[in-house]
């Protein structure tokens, strides 16, 4: 079974979304402890929350701005890793800019989707190049919509074939 099989099984089933984010703390461990959760799978989007627990908090008892940042690449990538399979394309992240607006101070939501658009876009480059580079907005707000922050992550896709690797 692959992630984008149960990503498709948790649009329409709560064990599929259970065992989703049962496999996501395993096969990316560092983001484990931040106890991220998927809560939607839909066509368009996703819906990643974080939970307002003492490892995501900072000095002044908000949600630390590493955790948030470390939200927004998260769930942009797994968007990515859904519309540009893993297996066919390697996903490095190149850079994180993030704009904090509001101290988060409860559970925090983020959503995201790469749409029928911008995914064209990229195969498109990819015909043209060896590399693509994008840019991604994601924004995050707390359970009473207060925009949290922006996170502008921007992600280098390559196809496997074009990967050269240096030892």
């Amino acid at each position: 079974m692959t992630l984008n099989s149960i990503l498709d099984k948790a649009k329409n089933s709560s064990f599929y979304l259970y065992l989703l984010n049962i496999v996501l703390r395993r096969i990316i461990p560092y983001n484990a402890p931040h106890r991220f959760k998927v809560e939607k799978v839909n066509e368009e989007s996703l819906e990643v929350s974080i939970p307002f627990i003492k490892k995501n908090k900072n000095h002044i008892n908000g949600i630390h701005a590493c955790a948030l940042a470390t939200l927004c690449e998260y769930i942009s990538g797994l968007s990515l890793a859904r519309a540009l399979p893993p297996e066919n394309y390697r996903l490095i992240l190149q850079t994180i800019h993030v704009d904090y607006l509001y101290q988060g101070k409860t559970k925090l939501f983020a959503r995201f989707g790469i749409d029928e658009q911008k995914l064209n876009e990229i195969k498109s480059a990819l015909k043209e190049n060896d590399a693509v580079v994008k840019e991604y907005s994601v924004s995050v707000y707390d359970i009473s919509e207060n925009h949290i922050c922006t996170g502008k992550i921007t992600w280098q896709v390559k196809e496997w074939g074009k990967v050269s690797v240096k030892v």
